[in-house]
């Protein structure tokens, strides 16, 4: 394949920038360098500060704020890797392909602090290109489809150093990019102050269902009704009909008996019995009505089964998640079945159990990884209203969490589509689709958008 063929494969958006633009090759504007300062500290060595991958990742600019580790380093490493205002520090490796050359604008001086290993540093020619617009650049996932397309590796994917040198980049006047810049700054910098704030909704929409749930579970909705003390922590009145009992009093407790993940035992595959694990919980909302695999029938010293309608909860990875099982299922002793006597609601149960997370959580112990003891969720006391109460607040809570979806819902969509403006608009602006004007600026400014 030739380069022009490449280019057009990996990068076809050269094919429409505007006429007095042009395409050249990132070295042509900015000398790459891959950093080897390791994050050791040498006697002998200066006292540096280093800024590493997670601090690229995770921030859009590097500052000041950041907390930056100590290490030490040679004087010609100083001299190579100390980072300048300007320079844009990109990722280039990553456990996948599409997640590399994650870059982050240098917007100050820092003397003492160097490009950490992993990194690579970009630093642009200021007579050619503009860092701000070239670290927007590297912002665009169509950009760095480059990259993506370069990265080699089984288990981790890496960048040589040649990709990065090599990348076709749409470079306008030096005005044009600063004007693309400042537009990009101002503009991403509303979009993502809306998306923040549609995220906090989504924060006080979950602290308010939560509120509604604690309620409802341990007062009733009758805001009427006589209370007494319930001589319970987590809960401090209780209606004066309601019983406050031991949940071993009133449901069964059993725990899954699987010892290792059945993918290690090829006997176990592809038998008619589903088998359920603690991501399905997590994963399932009210009910678990999908599983991933099955498992053999090999006898109850292997696993047991549990009929449909029982409340699971994990009591290892993500302890206190609960689901009710739709279909008879096994599942592994890192969880928990729940099974309601009589005169306890199914419904109710599950909702209850969710507000006694953070109980459950207190409970928690240390061995290898944290763990709730099952025998202790079920000396833990609880409220427990008449069966027919404890319908009527089943019910009402499924239209609460019904009511409380449908505006999660819509304010994902919100975030979604917003998030994905943002993509076009850098995207738009970098490679000329959208002509940055002053009057653009103007209106930004103005906060217009």
């Amino acid at each position: 394949m030739t380069s022009v063929e490449e280019t057009e494969l990996l990068a076809p958006w050269t094919k429409t920038v505007p006429e007095d633009w042009r395409v050249t090759r990132l070295d042509a504007v900015a000398d790459v360098l891959f950093s080897n300062v390791d994050k050791h500290t040498i006697e002998g060595e200066e006292p540096v500060r280093l800024c590493n991958y997670v601090d690229v990742y995770k921030n859009d600019r590097i500052t000041a704020c950041i907390d930056f580790m100590e290490a030490s380093a040679d004087e010609r490493e100083i001299r190579k890797f100390q980072i300048r205002r300007g320079d844009i520090l990109a990722t280039k490796d990553s456990e996948e392909a599409d997640d590399i050359a994650i870059p982050a604008l240098v917007t100050e001086d820092l003397p003492g602090v160097l490009c950490g290993y992993h990194l690579a540093m970009i630093r642009p020619r200021l007579a050619s290109v503009n860092g701000s617009y070239l670290a927007w650049l590297h912002t665009s996932k169509c950009f760095r489809a480059q990259y993506e397309a370069k990265a080699v590796g089984v288990t981790r994917f890496g960048l040589p150093q040649y990709a990065f040198r090599a990348a076709r980049i749409p470079v306008p006047s030096l005005a044009e990019q600063k004007r693309i810049a400042a537009y990009l700054d101002a503009s991403c910098a509303a979009i993502d102050g809306a998306i923040a704030a549609k995220r906090r909704q989504l924060e006080t929409l979950d602290a308010v269902r939560d509120s509604i749930l604690n309620r409802a579970v341990t007062r009733g909705l009758n805001p009427q009704a006589k209370m007494r003390v319930s001589g319970v922590d987590w809960f401090s009145e209780v209606p004066t009909h309601w019983k406050v009992q031991q949940i071993k009093r009133v449901c069964s407790l059993v725990r899954g008996q699987f010892t290792h993940r059945p993918r290690n035992d090829p006997a176990l595959y592809d038998g008619p019995y589903p088998f359920v694990q603690t991501g399905d919980i997590t994963a399932a909302g009210k009910y678990i009505r999908t599983y991933s695999q099955t498992l053999n029938e090999l006898g109850l010293s292997v696993s047991k089964r549990f009929p449909r309608g029982t409340l699971v909860m994990s009591i290892a990875a993500n302890i206190g998640d609960v689901a009710i099982l739709d279909f008879e299922a096994c599942f592994p002793d890192s969880m928990i079945g729940m099974i309601p006597g009589h005169k306890i609601h199914l419904d109710f149960l599950y909702y209850l159990m969710r507000a006694m997370r953070g109980i459950m959580l207190r409970s928690a112990v240390q061995s290898t990884q944290l763990n709730l003891n099952y025998v202790r969720i079920g000396t833990n006391f609880a409220p427990f209203p008449p069966l027919e109460e404890q319908v009527a607040i089943a019910e009402y809570l499924d239209a609460k969490e019904r009511e409380s979806h449908l505006i999660s819902k819509g304010i994902e969509t919100q975030i979604a589509t917003l998030t994905a403006y943002r993509k076009s608009l850098i995207h738009e602006c970098v490679t000329g689709q959208r002509r940055v004007t002053e009057s653009d600026l103007v209106v930004i400014k103005d906060g217009r958008i």
